[in-house]
């Protein structure tokens, strides 16, 4: 037997076990080896699609450019597809992309673009934007657009669900998968709850990126919005291809957790995969910690290979330098929630509070900064620093309310962020940082939290 052409061998990657990062937490864990494909990545599967819908419509004739924004993974799935079919490839990559991810794609005949990363997504600059522009320039050309093309979703739902489903024998209860473009977590979500409505689809997000917030507040909230290192997980803008409505529950991952998660996954399961992969995996346990039980399965899908990141996260220097490293002897913020009082209440204050008031019971209960609420929503944040400054320009404010100089509300880490990543984020201007625990319970982490941990 033999393959027709190198797309043909697209598909049936093959699911793990897990035994050894999951220790302790009840379930069978399997992962989705998606770098088994011969682009080595998930996106194969839906750059394929893309391609021969397009043909079938008839946008994609012979000889013509496919030209695409992508963070790498799914220019090397077209690039395929062009090599076996005759096309010519232009893609644009964010800056924040690996140097490997560029030069395999050069290595397969594609030009290659490079864009800024921190710009709107409507910026001229941004890589959105300049491959729009380029198809618009280029005769006999499409831009498949893999956040806004269903093509993307149905390719997972036509093959990896299906495989997912056949290969557990249906005995699947939660799916978990990095939510970028969101094909892969909604197409194979889809497919899966039509088999069985009460599988739980857990999405992995990245700090920086919009969909947690949106997903439950129902608002695109651009103070969610700021950069972030690692790739293929996590928007500024919302795909189509995102349908909320087939993610149950997002876990947020730090830049770090993932990086580490990524590199025990090589060293402790044999797993040779990609930042988002080590994302997935560590967002997906820390659901599993809580939620699992002895006779639940959940799969992780793992998108694609470590040699895209052998300059980065395999790279120690690169770790050192970004300050992942990692430590297991550090406490985290779980631990630092834990030591508190059973009478633990986060103290906040209402956005109409006068500032005056304010300066009051910040006085009375001895510290330093308060989380602002309206409504029951974190909107703001206000500390001593900034409130003697203000009443030093103008004494009159203090009858003011507190939302006219708030500050933006503290960024909300994940209950295993650990201390020296929390450290990293206070000395880079966080005067404080708040996380939720199991029972969605908000909680205030400022430095003095910090020197109790070390001192431990």
């Amino acid at each position: 037997m033999y393959y027709n052409s190198i797309i043909e061998t697209i598909g049936n990657t093959p699911l793990v076990k897990l035994n050894k990062v999951n220790k302790g937490i009840p379930g069978t864990i399997l992962v989705k080896v998606e770098y088994f494909n011969p682009g080595n990545s998930m996106k194969d599967r839906m750059a394929i699609k893309m391609v021969e819908d397009a043909e079938k419509e008839g946008k994609l004739k012979p000889g013509g450019t496919i030209i695409e924004g992508t963070s790498g993974n799914t220019g090397m799935g077209l690039a395929l597809a062009a090599i076996s079919k005759g096309y010519k490839c232009i893609f644009t990559l964010a800056d924040k992309q690996s140097k490997e991810k560029m030069d395999i794609l050069r290595a397969m005949g594609a030009e290659v673009i490079v864009c800024p990363t921190n710009v709107s997504p409507d910026d001229p600059r941004s890589y959105y934007s300049v491959a729009k522009k380029i198809h618009e320039e280029t005769p006999n050309s499409i831009y498949p657009n893999q956040y806004d093309n269903m093509s993307n979703s149905r390719a997972h739902y036509e093959t990896t669900g299906p495989e997912i489903w056949e290969q557990t024998e249906g005995k699947i209860t939660h799916w978990a998968a990095g939510v970028g473009t969101g094909g892969s977590m909604c197409g194979t979500s889809r497919f899966l709850k039509e088999q069985n409505p009460e599988i739980r689809s857990i999405g992995i997000d990245s700090y920086g990126s919009v969909f947690k917030k949106y997903k439950e507040t129902g608002k695109f909230d651009e103070k969610e919005i700021y950069p972030y290192l690692t790739e293929g997980i996590g928007e500024d803008i919302l795909p189509k291809n995102v349908d909320f409505a087939m993610i149950d529950h997002f876990i947020k991952v730090t830049d770090k957790d993932g990086a580490i998660m990524t590199r025990r996954l090589a060293r402790e399961e044999g797993l040779f995969c990609g930042w988002s992969c080590g994302s997935a995996v560590h967002g997906a346990l820390e659901y599993a910690e809580e939620h699992l039980k002895e006779d639940d399965v959940m799969v992780i899908i793992l998108p694609d290979h470590g040699t895209r990141y052998l300059g980065k996260i395999y790279n120690d220097d690169w770790m050192k330098d970004h300050g992942f490293i990692e430590n297991t002897d550090y406490a985290t913020a779980k631990n630092i929630v834990k030591k508190r009082s059973s009478s633990y209440k986060l103290i906040s204050i209402e956005s109409d509070k006068k500032i005056g008031e304010v300066v009051k019971l910040l006085d009375e209960l001895s510290i330093s900064q308060l989380p602002v609420t309206k409504s029951g929503e974190f909107v703001g944040s206000i500390s001593d620093t900034k409130l003697l400054n203000k009443l030093v320009e103008n004494p009159e404010l203090r009858d003011k309310p507190i939302a006219e100089i708030m500050d933006d509300p503290f960024k909300i880490i994940a209950m295993n962020t650990t201390v020296d990543t929390i450290s990293s984020m206070m000395n880079h201007g966080d005067k404080a940082l708040m996380v939720l625990d199991d029972k969605n319970e908000a909680h205030i982490i400022t430095k003095q939290d910090l020197l109790m941990a070390f001192a431990d």
